[in-house]
């Protein structure tokens, strides 16, 4: 099939494209494109006017700080996943990256472009819920920050008002030593997740969890942070025991059913899952913690 007719805008600035959004009745936003290309070729998405961002060079940017990672929303997953300083800085990304779709599709996809789709079974808005990444976005009323628990509304729905564009996201880094996992179980290698989770953990010298974040996609209508189960973690030392009992709070949360899975076995996944996880996490924290002693 092919998409509706529809004017194209390639504006070269991030103030030429907000001033275009804000004047075009029934505009879209071009990013990678590797979803709206195809919902728009099935007149699934059929806009008026197309403003492409891909001339916008601005919003590539890629910068590793003391205490955070600045990410414009035009930056390629591709240069994500082969970033030596991304990769050592904050290696869940890198891992979650081997989970999304296939290297065609990482070559031309961006953050931003993922981040606002908003399917609640991709793995970057996981791993952003999970490192309490603040989206900054801007419109023609000025800009403004929005953390991502605050982000993300509803099924493919954001906090994004119609007139305004994302422009980066900051994500602060976790300092000292700690651990992390991101796992994921899909049909095939490349499929959307039926559900996966991002875990984050810090432990002290005697195994005792001072610091634990963890988040889920694909077994709710949203990502979703499993702050319960964070919070039966802290100051607990952590043992198998433990693992499994915090990972049960998880199975307890709502959950979709659909053709791939039904309600009962996404919140089975989801346990399973962030046992996994937070087990991974564990070995690496305290690999980190003799390394650095």
């Amino acid at each position: 099939m092919k998409p509706a007719p529809f004017a194209y805008h390639a504006p070269t600035s991030l103030a030429a494209a907000v001033d275009l959004l804000a004047l075009s009745e029934n505009a879209k936003i071009l990013a990678g494109g590797q979803s709206l290309v195809p919902m728009m070729n099935f007149r699934l998405a059929m806009p008026d006017h197309l403003i492409d961002l891909n001339p916008v060079t601005e919003l590539d940017r890629l910068e590793v700080k003391a205490d955070s990672i600045e990410i414009g929303a035009m930056t390629r997953q591709r240069r994500m996943e082969f970033s030596a300083e991304l990769r050592q800085a904050c290696p869940i990304i890198g891992e979650a990256m081997q989970h999304i779709g296939h290297r065609q599709t990482r070559n031309r996809g961006t953050i931003g472009g993922s981040l606002a789709h908003a399917d609640p079974s991709a793995e970057l808005p996981t791993v952003v819920m999970a490192l309490d990444g603040v989206i900054h976005i801007q419109g023609p009323r000025g800009a403004r920050a929005v953390p991502m628990a605050e982000f993300a509304l509803g099924f493919m729905t954001t906090a994004l008002e119609p007139d305004e564009i994302m422009s980066g996201i900051t994500l602060p880094r976790w300092q000292g030593p700690h651990g992390y996992a991101f796992v994921e179980f899909a049909r095939r290698l490349g499929d959307f997740a039926v559900a996966a989770a991002a875990v984050m953990i810090a432990l002290d010298g005697k195994d005792t969890v001072t610091r634990a974040a963890i988040a889920l996609a694909g077994v709710g209508p949203v990502q979703t942070r499993l702050t319960a189960v964070e919070q039966a973690l802290l100051g607990h030392r952590l043992e198998p025991a433990l693992i499994d009992s915090a990972a049960a709070l998880a199975a307890e949360g709502e959950a979709n059913e659909d053709i791939h899975a039904s309600a009962d076995y996404r919140r089975h996944l989801a346990q399973v899952l962030t046992a996994r996880g937070l087990a991974t996490a564990a070995r690496r924290a305290q690999a980190r913690m003799k390394g650095s002693a």
